[in-house]
């Protein structure tokens, strides 16, 4: 049995969906009705990592577990490792982020993922890290701009992410959840190419088939944003992140995607056009 935390996100809501259309799965939900993965093979837990209690009674009889962490300050993947532990799991598969291995990025959030990544080594279950780039996915922010003025506003228009199609990142974790030697290993995973976001409104341009205008915020005006949605630690992670992008940091690309699965990893082009009702005029 492969236990799935963070069915509602977008990497664990894939990952769900792909271990049950093979076979049975668990998933750990403190909102269950938030949940789009069913099925009779799909049973759920309700609970929340605080809560030992409700993670016993998710880990009995798993054999491997696929964890998201919730929060940037509760400490909820040492929860679920000592949890894990105690349960004997044979495997912990993590969603982690690409960052944590560049020495140049040392914001809030990196630092607390790279923290997580030592607390689950520590904690003696065998470990996979699934380290992403950027997720396509998250350009629907975009989408209320776009639908009702035809804008997009963002930070550095031209600056280049090897952003990753949030279902390749989940076939890699199904890969390691459902295949054998991946204990002990790392991956990081980006999409096929560099792209900005200037050249990403273009794309959605072309594909709805209107004209998109980009306006560039400045910093302070993106900071004032991140602020009304997020503590000032983590708004303040995500303008040092985007730094690190303007400088180019974030444009390598690896080809994890083909080698774990043996195909191409999809372009923004390809994960766009599978979305563009969430961009289409209202």
């Amino acid at each position: 049995m492969i236990l799935v935390t963070g069915a509602t996100g977008a990497v664990g809501r894939e990952v769900a969906a792909q271990l049950a259309a093979a076979g049975p799965v668990r998933i750990l939900a403190r909102r269950p009705e938030r949940l789009t993965v069913r099925g009779d093979g799909v049973e759920v837990v309700q609970g929340e990592y605080g809560d030992r209690t409700a993670l016993d009674r998710a880990l009995r009889g798993v054999d491997s577990v696929f964890l998201v962490t919730n929060s940037p300050t509760e400490p909820d993947d040492e929860r679920v490792a000592a949890a894990a532990a105690a349960a004997d799991v044979r495997h912990l598969v993590k969603l982690s982020m690409m960052a944590v291995e560049e020495p140049g990025a040392d914001d809030f959030i990196t630092r607390r993922q790279r923290e997580n990544e030592e607390a689950i080594r520590q904690s003696g279950v065998p470990w996979t890290f699934v380290r992403p780039r950027t997720f396509m996915s998250n350009t629907l922010s975009w989408a209320p701009g776009i639908r009702a003025a035809g804008v997009v506003r963002a930070l550095y228009g031209d600056a280049p992410v090897a952003c990753v199609d949030p279902r390749d990142v989940a076939t890699v974790a199904v890969a390691a959840l459902t295949g054998t030697g991946h204990e002990g290993r790392a991956y990081a995973v980006s999409g096929p190419e560099a792209i900005t976001a200037r050249e990403q409104t273009a794309q959605l341009s072309r594909l709805l088939g209107r004209p998109l205008r980009f306006e560039e915020l400045g910093v302070e005006a993106a900071r004032t944003a991140l602020l009304a949605k997020y503590p000032r630690p983590v708004a303040e992670a995500f303008l040092e992140s985007a730094e690190r992008q303007r400088e180019g940091a974030k444009a390598a690309v690896v080809p994890t995607v083909q080698e774990l699965t043996g195909r191409q990893a999809s372009s923004y082009h390809v994960w766009s056009a599978d979305h563009a009702d969430a961009f289409a005029a209202e």
